[in-house]
């Protein structure tokens, strides 16, 4: 019995633990963003942001909650198809994908957490942003409006 106790501890260890399969990753560094509406609403954000692909596979996964002003945008590079799914992300979120001038090309509202779904940007893309789900909706959020980050040219 007791070898059995100790096995179980060390694998539910923290030291065992690793992000993305079973809990999240530390918060990535983050940069202002700036969703400019239509009707010249501006809105703040801090946006971590996922440029490698370790962080961008494993994303928001395991976040228990995404703030109402933050946010995770995932920076492919250059423009191309962006494809999503929800798998082990325990929070719905809005997917905000924007084209390489900065424009939002569609938006994907309320994702179901820990769905395999796949999320299609439906077009090519520079990066998809990750809200809070929601916040499109709260914020009035289109296809159009313009968001102002360094990736885009347009830094706030």
């Amino acid at each position: 019995m007791k070898r059995r106790t100790v096995l179980l501890a060390a694998l539910t260890s923290p030291a065992m633990a690793q992000p993305g399969v079973d809990q999240p990753q530390p918060r990535l560094r983050e940069e202002p963003l700036i969703i400019v509406g239509r009707d010249g609403s501006r809105h703040v954000f801090r946006a971590e942001m996922a440029v490698d692909s370790n962080h961008q596979t494993i994303g928001l996964m395991f976040r228990p909650s995404v703030g109402p002003d933050e946010g995770m945008m995932f920076d492919w590079g250059a423009p191309r198809e962006s494809t999503m799914w929800m798998r082990n992300t325990i929070t719905s979120l809005d997917m905000v994908f924007i084209t390489a001038d900065g424009r939002i090309h569609r938006i994907a509202e309320r994702a179901v957490p820990l769905s395999l779904a796949t999320i299609e940007s439906r077009g090519p893309v520079r990066a998809t942003l990750e809200l809070a789900a929601g916040t499109a909706e709260r914020l009035n959020l289109r296809v159009g409006d313009r968001v102002l980050h360094r990736i885009f040219g347009t830094a706030p």
